[in-house]
């Protein structure tokens, strides 16, 4: 499997995906208002004709950037924001879709678990002053270190923050991920506050690279895009080469059991399938047909189900980023009888990962690796899978 490192502009994003939006605002449909377009005019045209950053897989968000340095991000959502580099003004007539955040950053309020490992490769994790997630969950060991000395304070889980503290800490921008959808009262009142909210879509890119590529656009708000092109370069190449060693003719199931006794397992095609494909397996996926319940991301299926398509797969890797409580092959069959009959049970070829792996973006690379190791049976992993005994 190859993986190009060629940058592809993002004139195509903008214009067949994000352009309608642009010009629709959040709502994503129908015409802007006059006074709306004017406003537009008056605020963008203030800082000249932009350039579109090329982006090489990310394709939930552009990015254009003018001359002095702002930068405007256009989130797949239709949200719109507009990157204001230190000592300038923000332009006048700015249409109300579009935010506005200063730079420097201080006191940003990080809520997406995902973006941790980011924001730490490009070294800004000094600017986030709030967290809604506890030392004890933290994907990241700088990140655990700043939350335990206190220097990032715990603000409450996404859903139920501490807008207290928020204001207190006059946070300027709140990081979020999809989840926030849920909560649109949440949102609301952050902004109320004066905080800028902006929805990662990392997790809706179709590419594994894509997801990684959401560095560039925490490297603008942070004003720190070279560090942030430098380590997307360097992972996107040792995950080619990862990538490079071919097939190893092992099919592979990858799943989690719900409570209701049904498998849930990523849909075909999804970034974590496309990692089991680079380090040499074959994904056992399920179609939606058919199927208990799907999302953007899984497929639920019965366990008759399940049975009659992953029974046979050479290798069972038990998703622990959901369910972390099954830590033997004993804690497994308990999930459901059936289990004992998979040819990889029965053959002691069971694995589980590390419950932060989805948010390990910049360990794409060591991943891969772990897998193939885990796939090959030429040892044991290292760092993200361990065999369930």
């Amino acid at each position: 499997m190859s993986f190009s490192l060629t940058r592809r502009g993002a004139l195509g994003l903008a214009g067949a995906l994000l352009a309608p939006l642009a010009l629709a605002g959040c709502s994503g449909g129908g015409e802007a208002p006059d006074a709306e377009k004017d406003a537009a005019a008056r605020g963008l045209d203030a800082l000249g004709e932009p350039t579109p950053v090329e982006l090489a897989h990310a394709t939930q968000f552009s990015l254009d950037a003018y001359d002095g340095g702002y930068r405007l991000a256009t989130l797949a959502s239709g949200d719109r924001l507009l990157i204001v580099p230190e000592g300038a003004t923000t332009p006048e007539g700015l249409p109300a879709n579009i935010a506005a955040i200063k730079q420097p950053l201080e006191n940003v309020y990080l809520a997406s678990t995902g973006m941790i490992c980011l924001v730490d490769a490009i070294g800004a994790l000094g600017a986030v002053g709030v967290s809604s997630v506890r030392a004890e969950d933290s994907p990241a060991p700088a990140f655990t270190e700043l939350l335990e000395s206190g220097e990032i304070a715990y603000g409450g889980i996404y859903r139920a923050p501490d807008y207290e503290l928020i204001a207190a800490a006059a946070c300027p921008l709140a990081i979020e991920n999809t989840n926030i959808d849920h909560v649109p009262e949440v949102r609301a009142k952050l902004e109320e506050l004066g905080v800028v909210v902006l929805m990662e879509q990392s997790s809706r890119e179709k590419s594994m690279l894509g997801r990684l590529e959401w560095i560039r656009l925490m490297g603008a708000l942070f004003d720190r895009e070279d560090e942030a092109d430098e380590v997307f370069d360097s992972v996107a190449a040792r995950v080619e080469d990862a990538a490079a060693e071919g097939p190893l003719g092992k099919t592979v199931a990858f799943f989690y059991i719900n409570e209701d006794g049904a498998a849930v397992t990523r849909r075909d095609g999804d970034y974590f399938c496309q990692m089991i494909e680079a380090a040499g397996g074959t994904y056992v996926s399920f179609s939606e047909e058919g199927a208990a319940d799907s999302s953007p991301t899984t497929v639920t299926v019965e366990m008759e189900r399940f049975y009659e398509g992953a029974r046979n797969a050479d290798v069972i890797i038990y998703n622990g980023t959901i369910d972390d409580g099954v830590t033997t092959l004993e804690a497994l069959v308990e999930k459901n009888a059936l289990l004992a009959d998979f040819s990889a049970v029965r053959g002691g070829n069971v694995w589980t990962c590390d419950s932060n792996l989805y948010q390990q973006m910049t360990s794409m690379a060591e991943i891969i690796c772990d897998l193939r190791v885990a796939l090959s049976g030429s040892g044991e992993p290292t760092t993200f899978f361990w065999r369930l005994g």
